[in-house]
């Protein structure tokens, strides 16, 4: 079965840095949306930003600038680079993979159920 494994997670301090990766296991990539979300203590669960098979990516208006989409390959791993990190980015994150036409809808449109397949999440926490 498919299986997407976040890591990289920890505390910072805000200002600071960290890159989470996210492993596919029989999941290519390739003509995939390949999404992060996260979500916070009391709050709906939100996309941060996605990327489609050609590597083109976008983001919530709230990390632009900071945050950063990528992929080695058709099999990931996927990474989210995430510099000048804030309290407010404290939350549980998660990949998720999707048909490719996800991600023609603007990431803070994108609903977690459109996703077939989720990870376990990866803490981030900013003080």
């Amino acid at each position: 079965h498919v299986q997407l494994v976040e890591s990289g997670g920890g505390s910072v301090q805000a200002g600071g840095s960290l890159r989470l990766s996210c492993a596919a296991s029989r999941y290519s990539f390739n003509s995939a949306c390949m999404g992060w979300f996260r979500q916070a203590p009391g709050k709906e669960r939100e996309g941060v930003g996605a990327i489609d098979s050609d590597g083109s990516t976008s983001y919530r208006d709230s990390v632009k600038g900071r945050f950063t989409i990528s992929k080695d390959n058709t099999e990931g791993p996927l990474y989210l680079q995430m510099n000048g990190l804030k309290p407010e980015d404290t939350a549980m994150y998660y990949c998720a993979a999707g048909t490719w036409n996800l991600c023609g809808a603007p990431v803070a449109a994108l609903a977690s159920t459109d996703f077939d397949y989720w990870g376990q999440g990866t803490q981030v926490t900013v003080s």
